[in-house]
């Protein structure tokens, strides 16, 4: 992550900048709006933003910690920020978010014709554990179920 670029936890004021973002990176996959919010403001979830030098929204991510088990929720970063540690920056907060609130492993899913995404998450540790036939609609792309033991993070 460049040393112009920081973070901090989202709040509803962020949702207009994260639909932009979700829309941009996600297309026919994008959440809704209203889904957006709910997680934002919903039980055990955290969500952070990626702000730029200017304090610009340029990605964000969530986790959601219930007891020992958590989930990456999902995490977007700008199109033009990739390839700079990011998208790394933002998933190892998230995973000390998940280990600071107890859990001990972490599950997330990621679509199957992602390399870029699968070996980041490779690179921190996940393995993939599964698949879900068609779970990204309207699509019909499979999503790799991968899971990390928080010991085993790297």
């Amino acid at each position: 992550m460049s040393d112009r670029t920081s973070l901090r936890v989202a709040t509803a004021d962020d949702l207009d900048a994260l639909w932009q973002i979700e829309q941009a990176v996600f297309q026919r996959d994008a959440w809704s709006r209203q889904l957006l919010l709910d997680e934002l403001t919903g039980d055990y979830r955290t969500y952070l933003v990626l702000l730029d030098e200017h304090g610009a929204v340029r990605g964000y991510g969530g986790v959601i910690v219930v007891g020992s088990e958590a989930d990456i929720q999902t995490i977007a970063v700008d199109p033009e920020l990739r390839g700079r540690g990011c998208g790394r920056a933002l998933m190892n907060e998230l995973l000390d978010i998940a280990a600071g609130g107890g859990a001990e492993l972490i599950f997330l899913e990621v679509r199957a014709d992602n390399p870029v995404a699968r070996s980041l998450y490779g690179a921190l540790g996940f393995v993939e554990m599964g698949v879900r036939p068609r779970y990204y609609q309207p699509d019909n792309v499979d999503a790799v179920v991968m899971r990390l033991e928080i010991k085993d993070r790297r």
